[in-house]
């Protein structure tokens, strides 16, 4: 059985639904894994979310949780030199861990960890790109997609290292963005891009464009499962860091999850 270590800041109920899905899918079987422990970088206290995702990680699931606070950990030092404090806080939270574990999966956690973190655990995190794609925020992502005028785009899941973005990619989901579905809202949007470009689409519409908003959507869709997926194929072996079959396309099985989801809220 594979143990990890979950790593969030719980900013919001994004980060408890994730913890929560991964919890139950662990217990269903679904999952061979071990969540060893739950790392939070808020201490109870700083915020509602964080507090109820504590309290239900505790309470609810029983698992062990450990906090320390990233904002009130050296806040002098983080303004003048970030690199430096970045080390200093995760060499504390190595020392707070209270066991090894076989990966850490980084879940709405908003920090960049230390090169010398990444290093002691290999760790996952969510990009909303395809391996090679764009990098950036997801919304820099989906401006660069409309940009480029592509045809798809994806998600990753990818191992974290000091270069942001840039460690080498587990797994991936394709989506195509081309679709009968979505030549509406790109003939929509090039009326503008051809008069006014993408700084003019940006100024005009920003992120209520309804062709930016469909990628969001049809990219959110997706994350879950990819991550869910991602943490069987770790756990059952089909993949290991490392190994020669990556990036490892999870398209086919995103997408049966997705249908699976469906056909059972429905009969709900």
């Amino acid at each position: 059985m594979k143990r990890i270590g979950w790593f969030t800041t719980g900013r919001d109920e994004a980060a408890l639904l994730l913890l929560e899905i991964a919890y139950r899918k662990i217990k269903e079987g679904f999952l061979p894994l071990e969540i060893s422990y739950v790392f939070v970088s808020r201490d109870p206290g700083e915020s509602e979310p964080s507090d109820r995702l504590i309290r239900v990680a505790k309470e609810e699931m029983g698992l062990r949780v450990i906090t320390f606070s990233a904002k009130k950990f050296m806040p002098e030092l983080r303004q003048t030199n970030l690199e430096e404090w970045r080390k200093k806080y995760h060499e504390e939270v190595y020392r707070l861990l209270p066991e090894e574990v076989n990966f850490g999966m980084l879940a709405g956690y908003m920090w960049i960890v230390s090169k010398e973190f990444c290093e002691k655990i290999p760790l996952l995190n969510l990009h909303p790109a395809l391996p090679g794609g764009p990098k950036g925020t997801w919304q820099e992502v989906i401006w660069q997609l409309i940009s480029a005028r592509s045809a798809e785009t994806g998600v990753m899941i990818h191992r974290v290292t000091p270069e942001l973005d840039e460690g080498p990619p587990l797994t991936f989901v394709r989506i195509p963005i081309r679709t009968e579905e979505f030549s509406p809202l790109w003939e929509e949007a090039e009326r503008i891009l051809l008069k006014k470009h993408l700084s003019g689409l940006k100024k005009e519409e920003g992120e209520k464009n309804k062709l930016f908003l469909k990628i969001r959507e049809e990219g959110v869709k997706r994350e879950l499962p990819l991550i869910v997926l991602t943490l069987r194929a770790l756990g059952e072996e089909r993949i290991s860091f490392g190994s020669s079959n990556l990036p490892l396309d999870l398209t086919q099985e995103v997408e049966e999850y997705l249908k699976k989801r469906k056909l059972t809220s429905e009969a709900g």
